[in-house]
């Protein structure tokens, strides 16, 4: 079966995107695909390069890189909602004349189509957070 995992929740503010980074671990150990992972309102914190959290928490940062580097992931960033939250890639930072980037390695900025798109290919939507 085909997912799509959404998540609205930040990594800092809520178990959201720990539960989804757990289901979309197990969703990949029991033999499913994992289509996309789209990150959207609060969610486009996981993204954040710049992410430092205490050492007596989880870096779910670190952890989904990891997973997407593994299974090669989609993970998308709302777009919208990251310029919104500060969380640019190299190219949005130039054209919004900001003074640096900090979408993390693995992630990649996109629009709600891509979404869409992710809703209409897969099996199954489910959302965490928010």
């Amino acid at each position: 079966m085909q997912f799509t995992l959404v998540v609205y929740g930040a990594p800092h503010a809520s178990e959201g995107a720990a539960t989804a980074l757990r289901f979309a671990r197990a969703l990949l150990q029991s033999g499913h695909s994992l289509y996309r992972v789209f990150f959207y309102n609060d969610g486009v914190h996981n993204g954040s390069a710049l992410a430092a959290p205490p050492q007596d928490e989880q870096d779910l940062l670190s952890q989904w890189r990891e997973l997407q580097s593994h299974h090669k992931l989609d993970l998308c960033i709302c777009i919208a909602a990251a310029q919104r939250r500060g969380v640019l890639s190299t190219s949005e930072a130039s054209r919004l004349e900001r003074p640096s980037a900090n979408l993390a390695t693995g992630f990649e900025l996109a629009g709600l189509g891509q979404l869409a798109e992710a809703t209409a290919l897969s099996d199954r939507i489910v959302t965490f957070g928010g």
